[in-house]
């Protein structure tokens, strides 16, 4: 009479404590011959938890609840091994689960409360508000490029600023705590031993000295440096007039100012219109006043009054219309 096939061998969770290492191989030995064993599957998956080999866990609970979807053991090392490499949405599932299978054992309660705690703080912290965002401005004299960083109530000891040839970086503590830092590569050269930077209680403003009375038609760039404009035009290129004509520059400023707003022209673009317009149409003295003016106040003055500008330094005024191009 043959020989009753033996039973497959099977290991207690204590024994797998007491050597998870030694457990698993013999678990994988034991699969090599019964393939289709669940038990084995599941309690490999407990002996790569206590090794700490989680995904490994992960794949094996997973074995296991395919051949035997109603092991509510296999769903808790599931999710065990999901929630240590923090998948713990698949984890909670896991557990929610399992404990709808044995609703008895409390280890269930306690994994879903963990999982939904942490899936909570992680929700909290995704949600928290940014930092506002601090913006800057900048404009130009004869001799200076001005930059305004606009921070409330910074403190003098908590900003630095440090100048170069072709850079600019600063760097402020807000009264957050945080720091924001701004590098600037400039589009043209500055003197740094003389440029300098002020606190005040609603901006840090920045004075770029210029080597040259250029103007600048952007504040970076790199690369090659463009034709320089200078802010006088070249004297050959002007032709005087000898028509006794007047005309009501102001009005006409204004017009074109009003033209340019229709045309939703700005920067450069608007500026070269206005020029076009009044040099083609304008005296020396016209064309002196308008360029002495913008040189002297960075731009922010247009004056067609030679009587008045030409005894006196135009002093930066930006009109309070006045758009600033941002950065």
């Amino acid at each position: 009479m043959a020989a009753a096939a033996a039973a497959p061998p099977r290991f207690s969770d204590g024994d797998i404590d007491r050597d998870p290492g030694a457990a698993a191989q013999e678990l994988t030995t034991a699969l090599e011959k019964n393939p289709d064993d669940a038990e084995y599957y599941c309690q490999r998956a407990y002996a790569h938890i206590l090794l700490q080999n989680y995904a490994d866990a992960v794949a094996d609970a997973k074995k296991s609840l395919e051949l035997n979807p109603k092991n509510a053991v296999a769903l808790l090392r599931k999710g065990l091994g999901d929630y240590h490499i923090k998948n713990y949405a698949s984890a909670l599932e896991s557990f929610r689960e399992g404990q709808r299978l044995d609703n008895v054992d409390d280890t269930f309660t306690i994994w879903i409360k963990r999982c939904e705690e942490t899936l909570n703080a992680s929700q909290t912290e995704v949600q928290q508000p940014l930092p506002p965002k601090i913006k800057y401005d900048w404009y130009q004299t004869e001799s200076q490029v001005i930059v305004t960083i606009m921070v409330k109530n910074a403190q003098k000891d908590d900003v630095s600023v440090h100048f170069s040839e072709k850079e600019m970086n600063a760097s402020v503590r807000l009264p957050s705590g945080e720091d924001y830092n701004l590098k600037l590569v400039l589009l043209h050269s500055i003197v740094p031993e003389q440029s300098t930077f002020k606190v005040l209680s609603t901006k840090v403003e920045i004075k770029m000295k210029k080597p040259e009375a250029v103007r600048w038609e952007k504040l970076e760039g790199q690369g090659d440096s463009p034709k320089l404009k200078q802010f006088t035009p070249d004297s050959q290129h002007l032709y005087p007039s000898s028509s006794h004509y007047t005309r009501n520059w102001d009005k006409l400023v204004v017009e074109i100012k009003e033209e340019e707003k229709n045309e939703k022209l700005e920067g450069d673009a608007a500026l070269n219109k206005l020029f076009q317009q009044i040099y083609s149409d304008g005296t020396d003295e016209v064309k002196r006043a308008m360029n002495k003016s913008f040189m002297e106040s960075g731009g922010t003055v247009l004056s067609t009054n030679w009587s008045d500008v030409g005894k006196r330094k135009v002093e930066v005024n930006p009109p309070d219309d006045m758009e600033w191009k941002k950065f």
